[in-house]
């Protein structure tokens, strides 16, 4: 996991990004719209992929690789058993990787979790129905989704080389 503090151009154009531009299919209605743009640009600027949003996926590599980066908002730092959600419709975007984020509800301190391909993902990932309640954190599922801990994430690896950002603060922390 790598955390991040955003600068304040990062904030910026998050919140520029989303301004009245709610994601087709969110669970949370667009709600989380700025910390979804903000965790595209962070993962955009620290690894230097490309920025191309389409229905299906955010990002880019040099080698083709397709990344939906997947955002949620938070109040705290995130635990390894913390879960990384994906709602049922993401099943049929055509994307070859996700990258999960979790940002600070105030956009001030962001956690790039990790990466997996789109068929581990769903290979590994435990299905919950809408109404359902997930008795190990009382949570009730707003819409039909899949989750996974962030412990079964692949590691990520900062490519400081491409990276378009020479300012964001990057500190390593452990997930425990």
């Amino acid at each position: 996991m790598i955390e991040i503090t955003p600068t304040p151009e990062q904030v910026k154009e998050a919140k520029q990004t989303s301004s009245g531009n709610a994601l087709q299919g969110s669970i949370t209605r667009g709600a989380g719209s700025p910390a979804g743009a903000l965790g595209e640009i962070l993962v955009r600027d620290l690894m230097g992929y490309v920025h191309a949003p389409t229905p299906h996926y955010d990002l880019y590599t040099s080698q083709g690789t397709r990344i939906d980066v997947k955002t949620k908002r938070c109040t705290s730092a995130p635990k390894d058993y913390y879960e990384c959600s994906i709602a049922a419709h993401g099943t049929k975007q055509d994307c070859d990787e996700y990258i999960f984020v979790r940002v600070l509800n105030n956009l001030q301190r962001a956690w790039i979790l990790g990466r997996i391909s789109k068929d581990e993902y769903f290979e590994k990932a435990v299905r919950h129905r809408k109404g359902e309640k997930d008795d190990s954190n009382n949570f009730t599922f707003k819409a039909d989704c899949y989750n996974l801990p962030i412990r079964d994430l692949w590691n990520i690896e900062p490519n400081y080389s491409n990276s378009q950002s020479t300012s964001t603060k990057r500190e390593t922390s452990s997930l425990t």
